[in-house]
């Protein structure tokens, strides 16, 4: 579907029912969804968009804040008759949800973030500790350097992400890693990808701050992997500064990829708050 600037948004779609939304992260693509989709299809229609940049989604040279991406994704749920929807979003997509839930409130009913704290307090209380931990995050602001020293080499950097950030690797089986490989090989999409991290190290982090006493109005479920240090100390104090009913838990066994490695838990938190 094409958006405002004629980018166009490739998307997934199952089910029948309510509008839900699945919007991934990095380094993937709508299809890390797999396997949870088809449970949730069960009772919503279930959307995985790629978001710009990513996938098999158009790859601009900009409009990759997080209230274009929102925005993006706005135009397509509303062309497609969905709303209003459920938002479940993991790593970049979360704070596109995050983002979502402030500009289009009247479009949503739940939000679900896995993974994430805010924009604003993961820089805010950066320490030795969590600089460690989002390295990559600094990385990928450098102009052109990532992208010079991922040409033709995509495969080791991506496959060290799904190794390092899972607490079980095999999770992300090799089907899937071929197809990320797939997306992220295509001309332009590292580029893309690390304009995304650009965005959230100035315009995003811009907007985060200026918003960070604002709440969000809708109910909202916080999930994030035990066996990987959270993005902030007490990950539902922090979310509780910005949202007006927030409830969450660590899943256990689990990494960062958490639909991946830990589906069931995914699927039974999600209808089980959705209602």
């Amino acid at each position: 579907m094409t958006v405002e600037g004629g980018v166009r948004i490739h998307y997934r779609r199952l089910g029948a029912g309510p509008g839900m939304v699945l919007l991934h992260g990095f380094p993937q693509t709508g299809h890390m969804w797999r396997k949870v989709m088809p449970a949730l299809a069960e009772r919503f229609t279930v959307l995985a968009p790629d978001l710009r940049g990513y996938g098999d989604s158009d790859r601009p040279p900009g409009g990759y804040d997080k209230r274009r991406m929102a925005a993006d994704l706005a135009q397509v749920i509303e062309a497609l008759g969905l709303t209003p929807v459920v938002f479940v979003g993991h790593d970049r997509g979360a704070r596109v949800g995050h983002r979502f839930a402030l500009d289009h409130p009247a479009l949503l009913t739940r939000l679900v973030l896995l993974d994430i704290a805010p924009t604003f307090d993961v820089f805010d209380r950066l320490d030795q500790a969590s600089a460690r931990r989002v390295w990559h995050w600094f990385f990928h602001l450098v102009p052109d350097l990532p992208e010079a020293l991922t040409a033709g080499r995509e495969e080791v950097y991506l496959r060290w992400c799904y190794r390092t950030w899972s607490h079980n690797p095999a999770a992300i089986e090799e089907e899937a890693v071929q197809e990320y490989l797939r997306c992220f090989r295509q001309p332009g999409a590292m580029r893309a990808a690390f304009e995304d991290y650009r965005a959230g190290g100035t315009v995003d982090l811009e907007q985060d701050v200026a918003d960070r006493h604002r709440k969000v109005t809708v109910p909202t479920l916080v999930l994030w992997g035990a066996s990987r240090t959270a993005q902030s100390t007490d990950m539902l104090a922090v979310w509780r500064a910005r949202c007006e009913r927030v409830e969450g838990r660590a899943v256990p066994e689990c990494g960062h990829f958490i639909p991946e490695e830990r589906p069931a838990a995914v699927i039974d938190a999600v209808l089980g708050f959705a209602g």
